[in-house]
């Protein structure tokens, strides 16, 4: 409607908080991921696992059981140690994969979207900034990875320390905090490299190729590093080996990878930096005006 017809009337409506301007991006694009059925089948699946472990944490504290198989709490907790390795290779391992995938399906049409449509100088020509941007896209799957990596774990360990007393919980209150940091850690790097290959590739299969390429062909050629040169150096270059090494160190086990925890540490510093970097070279409006 034409302006000079005294019709026109600006937005008087409530105004998003500024604080909070950023979940307006996680609220619509959480539309279109569970639209599809397929990752609504596999968020849903992501929760078996833990639920096996929950039983497998709970029998030897079920008497029944117990008695109808004969069998003592030390016959059951000789097998399965509640103990930080339990939690390390039964838990935190498996769903090292499983943040993958999630990141996998859901981080590379975040940015390439908004860059293939011409749609970021629309969000930055608003109050809106490129660290809020970032924020808002990053959001999407902080909120989807927490579900189903640290908020999971985190249950565990208070369902066992609830069973097994205070006392286990004061002697491994170091494990709760080690799954909390551990799995951030990840998190943070999964957001990154993600946001990072949505920015530069537009393409959605191009892209989950490229994420694809970065974790198992990047280890690959680590391994075939070390096998040439008869080093382990070469796993630098292997980012989910790199993880396990820090979360070793976090949970105080030997690290599965042969690796001085100070390098891992390094080389997945230089991975979010090159990410940020990437990032900030190519999430910009075409012009600003100051």
């Amino acid at each position: 409607m034409a302006v000079y017809e005294r019709t026109y009337r600006s937005y008087s409506g409530e105004l998003t908080p500024g604080w909070g301007r950023f979940l307006v991006l996680p609220r619509y694009a959480y539309q279109t991921v569970f639209q599809s059925r397929l990752f609504v089948a596999f968020l849903v699946a992501c929760f078996v696992w833990p639920l096996v472990l929950a039983v497998l944490i709970y029998l030897p504290h079920n008497l029944r059981f117990l008695e109808m198989f004969q069998l003592q709490t030390a016959d059951i907790t000789n097998i399965f140690k509640y103990d930080a390795g339990f939690f390390f290779y039964w838990f935190m391992v498996p769903y090292q994969v499983v943040a993958f995938f999630m990141a996998f399906i859901v981080g590379p049409p975040l940015i390439s979207v908004d860059l293939r449509n011409n749609g970021l100088p629309l969000y930055l020509s608003r109050p809106f900034s490129r660290s809020e941007y970032l924020l808002g896209k990053s959001a999407v799957m902080l909120i989807l990875l927490s579900a189903v990596t640290w908020v999971p774990g985190l249950v565990l360990f208070a369902f066992q320390s609830y069973l097994a007393g205070f006392g286990y919980f004061r002697e491994h209150f170091a494990v709760g905090i080690a799954i909390f940091v551990a799995f951030w850690i990840w998190i943070l790097i999964l957001c990154l490299l993600t946001l990072a290959i949505s920015a530069y590739v537009k393409w959605k299969p191009v892209a989950r190729v490229a994420l694809f390429v970065i974790w198992f062909v990047f280890g690959a050629f680590g391994l075939v590093i070390n096998l040439l040169l008869r080093t382990t150096w070469g796993s630098l270059i292997d980012i989910g080996g790199m993880i396990q090494v820090v979360w070793a160190g976090l949970f105080g086990i030997e690290s599965p990878v042969q690796v001085p925890l100070w390098a891992a540490w390094a080389s997945l510093l230089i991975v979010c930096v090159v990410c940020i970097a990437l990032l900030r070279r190519k999430v910009r409006a075409y012009e600003v005006v100051r």
